[in-house]
């Protein structure tokens, strides 16, 4: 007997038909309640599709850094980063875009699909300047699906527990990594000690 599962009707079968909760929850609207969520939230991940794939990329600011335009349209402003642009470049060749919405100690996060564009309008830029210092762009998602999830997965991965202050850090540093990815041709003892202020400077 085989062991993978590669039908819908073979997924059906294992898991059983969602529960009325799970499928009330789903709206093709930015309701009030979720509005609310976003307007809670400074941290989203954003998922986008291209001809190289798929990726996922961080978003974070304070708190509802993603405006509710209407209950159709969110606006994500585009700060300064690492200059790759993975996601921008996925969304000029496909629109599809979802965001992950998540709230420091709420277990439930809020899941949005729709498409996007972007766009330099200047009144969008200015109108999310911070500190002076306007986004590059703006990201203008079409809102098509939204719903919450459960806090099952946070509560399991214990996410929002607090860290002592004096835990030893188990990962290794972003310097030890690039030194490692290039044999140690990089120099990741200097970008370890520089990147603290480097980031303050570059942070908007």
């Amino acid at each position: 007997m085989t062991t993978i599962i590669d039908t819908v009707a073979q997924l059906e079968a294992l898991f059983g038909q969602p529960g009325e909760a799970s499928l009330k929850k789903e709206v093709p609207y930015l309701h009030p309640s979720y509005q609310a969520l976003i307007a809670a939230s400074p941290f989203a991940v954003l998922a986008t599709l291209g001809p190289g794939g798929l990726d996922a990329s961080p978003r974070g600011d304070a708190p509802g850094f993603v405006a509710v335009q209407d209950e159709r349209t969110l606006l994500l402003p585009e700060r300064r980063g690492n200059n790759r642009i993975d996601s921008l470049r996925n969304i000029v060749t496909d629109p599809r875009v979802a965001l992950l919405f998540l709230i420091p100690g709420v277990g439930e996060t809020l899941r949005v699909n729709g498409r996007a564009r972007i766009t330099a309008a200047p009144e969008l830029l200015a109108r999310f300047a911070v500190e002076g210092r306007m986004p590059q762009c703006v990201i203008e998602i079409s809102v098509e699906t939204v719903f919450f999830q459960c806090a099952r997965a946070i509560q399991r991965s214990k996410l929002w527990a607090p860290v002592p202050e004096d835990e030893p850090r188990t990962v290794p540093t972003p310097g030890a990594i690039l030194s490692a990815l290039t044999d140690a041709a990089f120099d990741g003892v200097t970008y370890d000690r520089e990147l603290p202020a480097r980031q303050r400077s570059t942070l908007y």
